[in-house]
């Protein structure tokens, strides 16, 4: 009788190892293909649930039940200054998430700008967004995914990223395969304690730094200042920011926000929490910060990509 509980336990344990197996795999979004590299071979660094180094671009998928499936995707872009990707705080725990809520979500490990394999430090992060954005499209059926309903969604410097992926236009992505031929628009974002200008008033001194240089251009700031970016084709946004944030200040929400709302982009939503620091995260914030994720849920059916 012992026996036969044992081995139905270990069946148990084997079943559930499966099933987490298929809700999480890395997919490589790169054919031998990727643009700007030098040809170096690049060492993954991991430490600290931090990503310092990557080799190899790709997504981790995270996939909701067959049944529960909202049909709706989001590419999540952990933040870290552009130096490491703080993938589980801000990358899988919300992932995970967004498949309570029927929604697949796709955490995105990019190359960082100072990678020694890097040709030109402030295209790699955006070609790798974009790439991903392409390959979950280009996927799309095999996920049960409308290829109309897929977002970004960022903390911090990964707001950043995912402001990009929303507001800059030059495909840096193409190389002359099959997915070039799928959008690499996002279709909607959410920001977290978002990086968005590049200006010395408000910017974030180490993700500019990492990104752009210690000295960039008018023009390289100009660029990578998402506020400037925005257009009437810009997706909705929504946003999320405390007040007490000692790192990113709001103001960066609020100069975003202010550029959807003079291009009349519909559907967009600023939410300026009293507390959280620059910790906003899934739980365990002060108060009414807490609510985020609430709101977020709503404001997804409020603008059409989940019902």
């Amino acid at each position: 009788m012992k026996n036969k509980t044992l081995l139905c336990t270990l069946c148990i344990i084997a079943l559930l190892g499966t099933i987490n197996l298929k809700a999480q795999t890395f997919a490589g979004i790169w054919n031998g293909n990727m643009p700007n590299s030098k040809g170096v071979v690049v060492k993954d660094s991991i430490a600290n649930e931090r990503i310092y180094q990557v080799s190899n671009p790709g997504v981790y998928t995270f996939l909701t039940s067959k049944a529960e499936n909202k049909h709706a995707a989001v590419l999540i872009i952990p933040g870290g200054g552009y130096a490491r990707l703080a993938y589980e705080i801000s990358g899988f725990q919300l992932a995970k998430w967004f498949n309570t809520i029927g929604m697949n979500a796709f955490v995105l490990a990019h190359r960082m700008p100072q990678s020694p394999d890097v040709k030109v430090s402030y295209k790699a992060p955006l070609q790798d967004g974009q790439r991903a954005l392409r390959y979950i499209r280009a996927h799309a059926k095999e996920y049960g995914i409308d290829v109309d309903k897929i977002g970004v969604m960022g903390c911090s410097a990964g707001s950043h990223l995912s402001a990009c992926l929303s507001t800059i236009n030059d495909d840096w992505s193409a190389v002359g395969d099959s997915l070039d031929a799928c959008s690499y628009k996002a279709n909607f974002t959410i920001l977290i304690s978002p990086v968005i200008s590049m200006e010395d008033a408000y910017v974030h001194h180490g993700s500019r730094d990492n990104l752009l240089g210690k000295n960039p251009s008018k023009e390289l700031m100009d660029k990578f200042s998402c506020d400037k970016q925005v257009n009437a084709s810009t997706p909705p946004a929504f946003l999320v920011h405390a007040m007490d944030d000692p790192a990113v200040s709001c103001m960066n929400s609020i100069l975003y926000f202010t550029a959807l709302k003079k291009q009349n982009v519909e559907g967009s939503a600023l939410h300026i929490f009293p507390a959280g620091k620059h910790n906003i995260a899934l739980r365990n914030n002060p108060l009414s910060t807490n609510s985020w994720s609430e709101l977020a849920e709503l404001w997804l059916k409020e603008i059409g990509i989940i019902k």
